[in-house]
């Protein structure tokens, strides 16, 4: 007795036929639109509905071959998903702006939040302008320029209070060159912030008030005889004191000199009568470097190698 054929119910019901064959037909009449009315988007999603009816055709032929309807939920999941990206395709560019606005705006607002996070206010800027012109949220991007506003301000205001502070460490070690070309880069990186104005003056107050500093102290070292000291202080004032500036301290600056120059001399032969010839190379040196045109100068210049073998010597 001959075998009889498999229960039809094993087989895809008819309608996913129906609907597969359905499918196939609005994408060919989309393809169709497309040529006809010239309407890409018509055309495109006409193509991709051919294409998943291309694609579906194996999975069909399998479930039908095997007999079964496991597959059959997969099958309807991967119909309904293709006939809702057809339906999408044939929106406009404004409609499907609409059905994405809020994934939009927010992939939007994360750009910018990274803009603030890394101090691109102006990219910033222009994002705002676009999440209130393009998408209307106008409320939202109020509040992102403030915020784009007080970052802004509160980082300049930090960069210029570290810069003030370096200049404030140049002027305190008296490097009054480098101090005015800090002052002038100040003013030209942060021309809007209040606080960079008179820069410039405020390093130039500070130099001249240094200078009085030392021509007040120079003057005392001199009038209560402690030459050493006014003579080094007549050393670094000569510096900052014009040619004219300079012609009233000439003759009491000869006398200083003089007598530090007399002064030194005394300690040289001091420290060569009493051997000590460590002090007598150190004196000797100094003379021999501050009055290099002297006359006590040349003498030493005849001794000195001997001084320093001999000092040598009492170190080993």
């Amino acid at each position: 007795m001959s075998p009889t054929n498999t229960p039809t119910q094993s087989q895809p019901p008819v309608w996913t036929i129906v609907i597969y064959t359905a499918v196939g037909l609005i994408s060919a009449a989309m393809v169709y639109a497309g040529y006809t009315r010239s309407s890409g988007e018509w055309l495109l999603a006409g193509l991709l509905g051919v294409l998943g009816v291309l694609l579906l055709a194996p999975l069909i032929a399998a479930i039908r071959a095997s007999g079964g309807s496991s597959s059959m939920p997969q099958l309807l999941e991967m119909t309904t998903a293709m006939t809702r990206l057809a339906e999408e395709q044939t929106l406009s560019d404004d409609a499907r702006r609409v059905l994405n606005r809020k994934r939009e705006r927010d992939i939007l607002c994360r750009a910018i939040e990274e803009d603030i996070a890394s101090q691109e206010w102006d990219a910033a800027a222009i994002l705002v302008k676009e999440l209130a012109e393009r998408f209307g949220y106008r409320f939202e991007a109020e509040q992102f320029r403030q915020r784009i506003e007080q970052a802004r301000a509160e980082t300049m205001d930090r960069k210029v209070g570290d810069a003030i502070r370096n200049l404030d460490a140049l002027i305190v070690r008296r490097q009054w060159d480098q101090a005015i070309s800090e002052a002038a880069r100040i003013t030209r990186i942060f021309p809007d912030s209040p606080r960079v104005d008179g820069l410039m003056h405020r390093v130039e107050r500070a130099r001249d008030r240094y200078k009085a500093d030392l021509e007040r102290r120079f003057l005392n070292a001199a009038k209560e005889g402690r030459v050493e000291e006014a003579h080094e202080l007549l050393k670094e004032l000569d510096s900052y004191l014009t040619e004219a500036e300079a012609e009233p301290y000439q003759e009491l600056a000869r006398g200083v000199i003089g007598q530090a120059r007399e002064n030194l001399g005394v300690q040289f032969k001091l420290a060569v009568q009493d051997r000590d010839w460590r002090r007598a190379a150190e004196v000797g040196e100094r003379i021999i470097h501050e009055f290099p045109n002297t006359r006590m100068a040349e003498e030493i210049r005849g001794v000195i190698d001997g001084i320093r073998e001999k000092a040598s010597a009492m170190s080993s």
